[in-house]
């Protein structure tokens, strides 16, 4: 039974990197681990992918031959991908029977929240081919420092947890360079738990620019409070205990602590033992470690 990761999250997020940073630390935890490449735009590769979707099409070709942008190409290669779905089926018939599988999909944000495609392929693996999989959704952290981006970054979350139907872990990526981007006007575990927005609606309505939107944006927080799924982890891919607490989260998400694959047991039960809560006392750590020489404006 293959398990594996569903990348996801917008340009910039960090997909790659974090699919090149998760490959190598499953390998030292014992994990056979494959990288697979689903995005055409993707030309800068850090590491040896097991299966590339430009051997199949590429974007440019795309682009060219239809007179396409970057965002129509990106539609019409997932849309091809779907239609020839047997393509990735054999590229990873080899790699599902002792892999563990990480696949890097595009940023486009449209292709995980509104086309069907990426979501077609995603059922098929799951539903037809018995994959096990989880996504994980990176938000670049420097979202937190912007009230409006970070509801932006909520409303992107949750649209993406409700179309693509998956075990979701939301992360906040690139915590180790939170502080270039200025102060946060809450504390940390405001934004990993996702508490009271009432809080983060009248600190955006302080801001002549957001006054006009007030009604908007207490409607937009009361939905994803109402329907209370998104909270996020923190992530620094080059933080081997960052990783290890991300790992942890996905391997009980998609059951793969139950499933008996080889690799290090004694690895592997730390995995299964370990406790998975992302509560105060861990975005506590992460806050002292990446962001108290930063001033919060308050102390929530």
């Amino acid at each position: 039974m293959p398990f594996g990761q569903v990348v996801v999250g917008p340009p910039g997020s960090g997909k790659t990197t974090y699919c090149n940073g998760m490959q190598q630390f499953l390998s030292a935890l014992g994990r056979k681990t494959a990288v697979i490449n689903l995005d055409p735009a993707n030309d800068a590769l850090p590491c040896d992918c097991s299966v590339d979707i430009e051997e199949l099409i590429k974007l440019d070709d795309v682009m060219t031959q239809y007179g396409l942008g970057p965002n129509g190409g990106l539609v019409y290669c997932m849309d091809y991908l779907e239609k020839n779905i047997d393509w990735l089926e054999k590229k990873l018939e080899p790699l599902a029977k002792d892999h563990y599988l990480l696949f890097d999909l595009p940023g486009q944000v449209e292709l995980f929240t509104l086309h069907p495609h990426v979501k077609n392929v995603i059922d098929t693996m799951t539903n037809k081919w018995n994959f096990r999989l989880t996504a994980v959704h990176l938000i670049d952290s420097h979202l937190c420092t912007d009230p409006g981006n970070y509801v932006s970054a909520l409303l992107l979350s949750l649209s993406t947890m409700l179309h693509l139907g998956l075990p979701h872990i939301n992360v906040l990526s690139k915590i180790d360079m939170i502080q270039q981007y200025g102060p946060l006007a809450f504390n940390l575990d405001f934004y990993t738990e996702v508490q009271d927005l009432g809080y983060l609606a009248h600190h955006l309505n302080q801001d002549p620019r957001f006054q006009k939107y007030r009604k908007l944006t207490e409607g937009l927080c009361e939905v994803i409070q109402d329907y209370g799924m998104v909270s996020f982890a923190t992530l620094n891919v080059n933080d081997k205990e960052s990783v290890y607490e991300v790992v942890k989260l996905v391997d009980k998400s998609n059951g793969y602590v139950f499933a008996g694959i080889e690799g290090d047991v004694t690895e592997l039960s730390k995995v299964a033992a370990g406790d998975t809560n992302w509560d105060y006392y861990k975005a506590a750590a992460v806050q002292e470690k990446y962001v108290d020489d930063i001033r919060t404006s308050r102390d929530f």
